[in-house]
């Protein structure tokens, strides 16, 4: 994950793009707020004022071109949906959106917004985790600590837990591993890892953070 822009600087969109800024992704921030706009400046890698409901401003700030998009922005749902419909018109595939409630969650998914992010189950934090693909699922147990669900990396296809060290590369726990189409089963030495396996990791963050970012 190379690019993502945040529209809307609220709590959660703060949130999301300042954690997605310290795991390494390029992030443009947008809020309409020049005092929002002015608190972040050097918190993320660009940040601008802009009124995220209008057209031309995402072709303005080129905002097709970013491999992800959030539309972050709180409390007006009309925002939501106006910013939504033009960057889905504008051909924009990967968009992510917060939902206030059912209702708006329901809106967004009859736009055609593929990834609804309900804040009231998850925090800036952990969707930050999604959207860098660092991992599927993230839960942060505190002091440092957390677990999240992960994509079998190439590296590890066809090799058994003991040959890949993962322990004692990374300091992390392999904990389970759920083979595709098959149930969840601990991991043990002795286990393999194949082709659209999932696997559930456990350890400090920025630990789980760099084998995250195994190819």
């Amino acid at each position: 994950m190379r690019s993502v822009v945040v529209l809307g600087l609220g709590r959660f969109g703060s949130a999301l793009a300042v954690e997605l800024t310290r795991l390494g992704v390029e992030v443009l921030g947008v809020d309409q707020d020049e005092t929002v706009v002015q608190d972040h400046d050097g918190r993320l890698t660009h940040v601008v004022r802009a009124d995220i409901t209008r057209e031309e401003v995402h072709s303005q700030l080129g905002v097709r071109d970013a491999d992800r998009v959030v539309v972050a922005v709180g409390g007006r749902l009309e925002a939501s949906v106006l910013a939504c419909s033009h960057l889905l018109r504008a051909g924009v595939e990967d968009l992510w959106a917060k939902a206030e409630s059912a209702d708006h969650a329901q809106i967004l998914d009859q736009l055609g917004v593929a990834n609804v992010i309900k804040p009231q189950h998850e925090t800036g934090q952990r969707v930050a985790h999604r959207i860098a693909d660092r991992a599927e699922e993230w839960v942060t147990y505190g002091r440092g600590f957390a677990m999240g669900l992960f994509p079998v990396p190439n590296r590890l296809l066809h090799r058994t837990a003991a040959d890949a060290r993962i322990a004692e590369r990374f300091d992390v726990r392999l904990i389970a591993r759920c083979p595709a189409g098959r149930d969840w089963e601990y991991v043990s030495l002795q286990t393999t890892f194949n082709p659209g396996d999932q696997l559930i990791v456990a350890g400090q963050e920025a630990n789980l953070e760099r084998f995250g970012r195994l190819d």
